[in-house]
């Protein structure tokens, strides 16, 4: 990088730039590719780690197959997304999923891995669906929509067999 930097180069490109560096190391790493880019240089950086590519990038390109499936800022890119719905905490999950079940056609109330539901349908559903629980005396501790994480972003812009793929053939 050192060597690179040398010769004041309007691009850089980098390839994995954090790759085996340590906590430490990966947050220097960021913290300089920024401070390069803050500074006019233009640096393409090439990553198949999101995280790595949502902490230092403003724009995006995803590549599929050598085209450019997407360029544009990681915002326009989450635009894209499905709605991936709202995570839900209750008092009672199993009661406000048979309220769901019961009372709501359209809405979707599914246990969320990582703890408590996630809820998914419109919003106006939604609205009367938790205000259908707090009727019923359940406690709503949470209801945060939920971010549909990059990596899910590219693969529905790049796996092979995708609906667009198969509605072009």
């Amino acid at each position: 990088m050192a060597a690179s930097l040398l010769r004041e180069p309007r691009l850089l490109v980098l390839d994995e730039p954090a790759n085996g560096l340590d906590p430490g190391g990966i947050r220097d790493m960021r913290a300089l590719v920024k401070r390069l880019a803050g500074s006019g240089l233009t640096v393409l950086l090439s990553s198949h780690h999101m995280d790595e590519v949502e902490e230092i990038c403003d724009n995006v390109t995803i590549m599929k197959r050598g085209a450019v499936a997407f360029h544009g800022t990681l915002t326009d890119l989450r635009a894209m997304a499905p709605d991936p719905g709202h995570r839900l905490g209750t008092t009672d999950d199993a009661h406000a999923r048979r309220i769901a079940r019961e009372a709501y056609p359209g809405v979707v109330v599914e246990p969320d891995p990582d703890g408590g539901l996630v809820a998914t349908g419109s919003p106006a559903r939604l609205s009367a669906y938790v205000a259908d629980l707090v009727r019923a005396g359940i406690g709503l501790r949470e209801f945060t929509p939920t971010e549909t994480p990059l990596e899910a972003l590219f693969f529905m812009l790049t796996d092979a067999g995708t609906t667009a793929e198969r509605d072009v053939a």
